[in-house]
Parts: C-alpha cells; structure tokens; sequence
C-alpha cells in the first residue's frame, strides 16, 4: 500500500474551530507500478468528491492506494475481499460504491452539498461509459456514432445551461462522475481508434478545459499509460488486431490536459 500525497488537503485534522475528521479513501493502484494511481473511475470520482471537501476544510484527507495484483497479506482479511474504492471515516470501513457514496451524502461534513438532485443530468450522463466500451469492442459505425450522438447531447446541455459545469457554476457529483469518463472516451478512444472528440462539441470542450483547470480533477487523474493499459487489460479487448505499439510500463507517464489547438475559447471566459 501507499500513500498518495494530496496536496492542501493533509494535515493534523484540527482547524481553529474545532476538529475536522480524516477521511481516507483506499484507490487502486496503476496496474504498471503498483503505486501510483489507477484508471479505476469509480476510485477517481469519489476521489474528486472528497478533494473538494478537503479543500473547503470540513475533513482532512488522506489517499492509499492498493495493488490489486499484489495486495497486502491483511488487505482481503480486513475489507472481505471487496476491491477498492474503499472509505475509512472514524475506523469504519465503507464498501461498495454506493454505500460510499451514501456515506458522503449523509455522514461526510460537507458532502451533502455535492450530491444535488437534477434527474435530467442523471440521465444524461448514464450509460456514456457502456458506449465507450461497446465502440472498443464492436469498433463499427454504428458504435462511434452512439457515442457521438450521446457526446452532443452534452454538448447541448452545457450550451443551454451556459454555467461553468453542469448543473451550475459549482461542481457537484455529477461533474465529478462525468470527467473521468470523458477523460477515458478521450484517451482510449485515441489510442485504439484514433477516435477524437469533435472541435464542434464547443461547449463540451469548454467544460473540459474549466476541468482541467481544477486541483480536484489533476490531483486525481490517473496517467494516460495507466487508461491505456486498464482497456488491454480488459479479457474483451485482447483482439489480435490491437497492435501493441507502445510498452506502457516502460514510458515517462503523460498527461493529456490539453485541449485542441484550433479552438480559441477564451472569449468564452
């Protein structure tokens, strides 16, 4: 196991006002390295999640990660088994997905906050990350242009609601459910397909870029080697025709954070 330093946000769990709880949230590691940071999204969300409550200081946070092909003699025995995202708050261990995310909600200082209710994002954003996978593996037409019909849609949502993100000019848990997966269709997708997000989808680039920006998406962002290497990985997409050009564990790690060099959108600031 190690520690991942999150900057601004570790300390003694004490402000002026009192005590602020530690919260520690177990990620999986890079199925490279084994320490750094993983292309798990799950982990990444809810790493998001609670670096924006670090940085508000209702808790202090503290980030380990796990390598699941190699875990720690008393990991399976401690947490049953269960794979990471795993949240420690006071001693208790919280798993599964949405038990933590319901541990965030309601027991989390802060975190009510960041779960709004808005049923139309809900719905927007569902399924994106199954037509991701499913243009991995069919790579047709017909796949591409789902995603890219979903894609759009966001687009013209965040042209609608004309806010910094998607619900507003704060971020909630949809933006920090949605990035992550923008950022694999965006990566991946490059990588197997040379798929790349169209510079019409304006306003879905503007939001990328405000992301971009964010302390909360960079500090949580897994290396583009380690997405690359989560999908060779996957049993579905170990296809002959998928040339192994690259050696992922041999590379400098990379970060794509830029956004394309045609599209001028800080008028749009």
């Amino acid at each position: 196991m190690a520690d991942e330093d999150v900057p601004h946000t570790n300390g003694n769990g004490h402000e002026e006002n009192g005590h602020v709880p530690e919260i520690e949230l177990i990620i999986k590691a890079s199925t490279i390295d084994g320490r750094r940071k993983g292309a798990c999204l799950f982990c990444q969300e809810y790493f998001m999640d609670l670096y924006l409550l670090a940085e508000l200081k209702t808790i202090s946070l503290k980030v380990t990660t796990v390598d699941m092909q190699k875990p720690p003699p008393d990991f399976r025995s401690n947490f049953d088994a269960n794979p990471p995202p795993i949240l420690i708050d006071n001693g208790m261990a919280v798993l599964e997905n949405e038990k933590i995310e319901r541990h965030i909600m309601k027991n989390v200082p802060g975190g009510y906050n960041l779960f709004v209710q808005d049923k139309e994002v809900a719905t927007l954003i569902e399924n994106l990350y199954s037509k991701l996978k499913l243009m991995l593996l069919k790579k047709d037409d017909v796949s591409i242009n789902s995603l890219l019909s979903h894609l759009r849609k966001i687009n013209l949502h965040l042209e609608k609601k004309n806010t910094r993100f998607l619900t507003g000019d704060t971020m909630c848990c949809f933006d920090c459910e949605l990035m992550p997966r923008l950022q694999h269709i965006r990566v991946a997708g490059k990588y197997f397909m040379d798929f790349q997000m169209p510079t019409d989808l304006r306003y879905l680039w503007r939001y990328m870029l405000h992301m971009y920006q964010l302390d909360a998406f960079t500090q949580s962002c897994p290396a583009d080697q380690d997405i690359v290497n989560h999908y060779k990985q996957q049993q579905n997409l170990m296809l002959q025709n998928v040339k192994m050009k690259k050696h992922e564990e041999l590379e400098t790690p990379t970060f794509t954070t830029s956004i394309p060099v045609e599209l001028d959108l800080q008028q749009d600031e």
